[in-house]
């Protein structure tokens, strides 16, 4: 697995939608992302592997998962809205850090769909390196996670500590 500090640096980009480069170094800090959803079933969750990207717009999350499992299908549907956390397991209640969010996702195609597969790629070396699992993947849907609000709770800077970001876009 990447240095997490490393990995952070890497992921923050200059002008990601005005987004604070605390928030965006959180992001990229991690790999997996708990993804909740809901469908006619009812809310669901699923964990993930992630890379963090940007743009412009905002930071973003590319995740791998077949548009037939139960969440790719709720995530098809037209006006579907997440929700998700990222944190790193095992932390002391006075140092937790991690980052609450919502937000919409969509299947990637063509030359977005081969930027979001470098991020991918180079967050996770191993992918390449296992010629069955990159062929697996390449196979199956790229996902792109658009936050529309994200929230950094930091109990190290002080119990409590919160950081918020919404896109100049994004209504409250």
């Amino acid at each position: 697995m990447p240095d997490e500090a490393n990995a952070a640096d890497a992921g923050v980009k200059a002008g990601s939608g005005g987004c604070p480069a605390e928030i965006q170094r959180a992001l990229a800090a991690h790999t997996t992302l708990t993804l909740a959803y809901g469908d006619a079933d009812g809310p669901q969750a699923c964990a993930v592997l992630y890379a963090a990207g940007g743009d412009a717009e905002g930071p973003v999350a590319y995740f791998v998962t077949s548009g037939t499992t139960r969440h790719g299908r709720a995530l098809r549907q037209p006006g579907a809205r997440v929700a998700f956390t990222v944190q790193r397991d095992g932390q002391e209640w006075s140092a937790l850090t991690g980052l609450q969010g919502r937000g919409r996702c969509r299947v990637l195609e063509g030359a977005e769909r081969a930027a979001g597969w470098a991020a991918y790629a180079g967050r996770f070396p191993f992918v390449a390196a296992d010629e069955r699992l990159r062929a697996a993947l390449e196979r199956t849907a790229l996902w792109e996670l658009r936050p529309d609000w994200l929230r950094l709770i930091d109990n190290g800077r002080g119990f409590g500590h919160k950081e918020e970001w919404r896109p100049a876009t994004a209504t409250p």
